[in-house]
């Protein structure tokens, strides 16, 4: 009589498979990777369990018997999903070969994303992005909370519960109306900054308070225009229609400065710059996986923007 509380282990269902397949102990040992001996013992203890002989082993041949041939196609059923089952497992532990949820400051987005998402697809193509766009604390929230696996923004950051990978630093580059005298212009010291109406994106903008922060480094009090605006394009569009100047990065220039007819002037060193960096949970237990993929996003933005990688 069969033990009714008895459950066949895969490596039991896996002796019995590999020995019907190859009909005979030692290829079927040897495809597993197993002694004779363990082999013989698997299949065993299954069909002492099932209360059912499975084989029929003799010195000259291994058959099949009827209840074996009859349950056969069942344990290589339950054999192929342990197999997909371990795969899936393996892939939905490493972020690179399944789907990701990936964040980006809207400073960084519309400048990035199609460098980014062509190379991405190219480099892991198992892995299905889905992009959030927002304003730092809102993406540092939702990734704090699981909503979000990694976001891709301005450091430093709070680093409560989170770990930052820096990817690579930018100049910012001064914003000019068409035709002002500082256009063009290659060595522009901070301090230029007191005398002109300084147009800032609105509050909650990683880059409004680095902008200021250029100015308070600069020794300066920045002279605030009246208009704030909701996106870089939009502060971009109100610089070329004379409003003020401002501070974009580096990154944004090459589209910024072709669907407009603004003016550009450079820095004189020390440059004003941001550092951009991938932001993931600590506890995520994937920090080899984000940490490639910090490498592969610095090596794609880095093929077509001016910026420099962090070493």
């Amino acid at each position: 009589m069969p033990d009714k509380t008895y459950q066949p282990t895969i490596a039991g269902l896996r002796a019995f498979a590999a020995i019907a397949e190859k009909r005979q102990f030692s290829s079927a040992a040897a495809s597993l990777g197993v002694s004779q001996s363990t082999l013989s013992q698997a299949l065993a203890a299954l069909e002492t369990g099932l209360g059912t002989r499975l084989i029929e082993r003799s010195t000259r041949r291994v058959l099949l018997t009827a209840e074996g041939a009859e349950l056969l196609p069942r344990a290589q059923a339950v054999i192929e999903a342990v197999d997909a089952f371990s795969a899936a497992a393996a892939g939905s532990s490493d972020p690179l070969r399944a789907g990701m949820r990936l964040g980006f400051i809207p400073t960084v987005a519309p400048y990035v994303l199609p460098t980014v998402l062509a190379g991405l697809a190219e480099q892991f193509p198992g892995m299905t992005l889905r992009v959030t766009e927002d304003q730092t604390e809102r993406l540092l929230t939702v990734l704090r909370e699981g909503a979000l696996d990694a976001a891709l923004m301005a450091l430093p950051v709070d680093p409560g519960g989170v770990t930052a990978v820096p990817i690579y630093d930018e100049d910012f580059v001064l914003a000019l109306p068409p035709g002002h005298p500082l256009s063009g212009k290659r060595r522009v010291p901070a301090t230029a900054l007191a005398d002109l109406p300084l147009l800032l994106l609105e509050e909650g903008h990683c880059l409004r308070d680095q902008a200021l922060e250029v100015c308070h480094k600069a020794g300066v009090r920045a002279e605030l225009a009246n208009t704030r605006a909701a996106s870089l394009a939009t502060a971009v569009q109100c610089v070329t229609g004379g409003l003020g100047v401002t501070l974009i990065p580096q990154s944004a220039v090459p589209v910024e400065a072709t669907r407009s007819r603004l003016g550009l002037a450079r820095f004189a060193a020390p440059r004003p710059g941001r550092r951009i960096g991938l932001v993931y949970r600590s506890s995520s237990g994937r920090d080899e996986s984000y940490r490639q993929l910090a490498k592969t996003i610095g090596t794609l933005v880095s093929g077509e923007h001016q910026v420099r990688l962090v070493k």
